[in-house]
């Protein structure tokens, strides 16, 4: 029996199943369609550390998601089993090991293949597979992982079935005490119309009955990435403007 099921209640089995089929694979061609149109080059220059406001933004975060496990009286994630959902070429699955994080306990998946192949070709230590996040059966025993990681995952997803099923998969693979990592944009993109944000509302109908603790991080990116020189001191001034705080990180726990 389903743990949870999607936001919008139940309904007759077989129509369920062939409209969440349905639903999941236009949702597939749709975000493979995005990806491809970005293309790998795009998406690495816009990102890259050699930027001083994308190295300030992983810092905060970094800051910020050490604060949360310490809050959680996790001072190490050693031992505890990780998986990635959306984990794209694997940096931030294996940035985990900054927290104590083992890379045989680290797991990723993604829909589209050639990302799941650049990850293991950056990554050859850790497991990377290509799969369907609204069903992960046959990958991921249940209640057998410790952090699911949703790292600006949900955003992408535009399809609330979608978004329901994978949020399903997320709690039937999580231990009880078991976390969701969340980071994800909090405003909307108006420039990029494949994106939509999550509200702390909307997650929590993702994930009812869990604990949840947020916090605001996140200078707007193409502001950021605009401060060259004055960064330093320009980043942790502008952030403690809070319309300027675009993304949460959220720690939602399984009970």
């Amino acid at each position: 029996m389903r743990e949870h099921l999607p936001p919008h209640g139940p309904q007759r089995a077989g129509a369920t199943s062939e409209a969440a089929t349905r639903a999941t694979t236009s949702e597939v061609r749709r975000i493979a369609r995005v990806y491809e149109g970005y293309g790998a080059a795009e998406v690495q220059a816009r990102w890259s550390l050699d930027n001083p406001g994308n190295r300030a933004i992983l810092q905060e975060r970094t800051r910020v998601i050490s604060r949360m496990l310490l809050d959680a009286g996790w001072r190490t994630l050693a031992g505890k089993r990780i998986l990635d959902v959306g984990c794209g070429s694997g940096g931030e699955l294996a940035r985990m090991t900054r927290f104590g994080a083992r890379a045989a306990d680290l797991h990723g998946v993604d829909l589209l293949t050639e990302r799941v192949a650049e990850a293991r070709r950056r990554y050859r230590h850790i497991r990377f597979d290509a799969a369907d996040a609204t069903d992960l059966r046959g990958l991921v025993p249940s209640q057998s992982v410790d952090v699911v990681l949703a790292m600006t995952l949900f955003s992408s997803l535009l399809d609330d079935e979608v978004a329901g099923r994978v949020a399903a998969e997320m709690t039937r693979v999580l231990k009880p005490g078991g976390a969701v990592l969340y980071y994800d944009m909090r405003v909307a993109n108006r420039a990029n119309e494949n994106v939509r944000p999550y509200s702390r509302g909307k997650l929590a109908e993702l994930f009812p009955g869990f604990e949840r603790s947020f916090k605001r991080v996140t200078l707007a990116p193409p502001l950021a990435r605009r401060l060259g020189g004055t960064t330093r001191w320009a980043y942790p001034l502008l952030a403690t403007l809070p319309p300027l705080r675009t993304h949460y990180v959220g720690w939602l726990r399984r009970k």
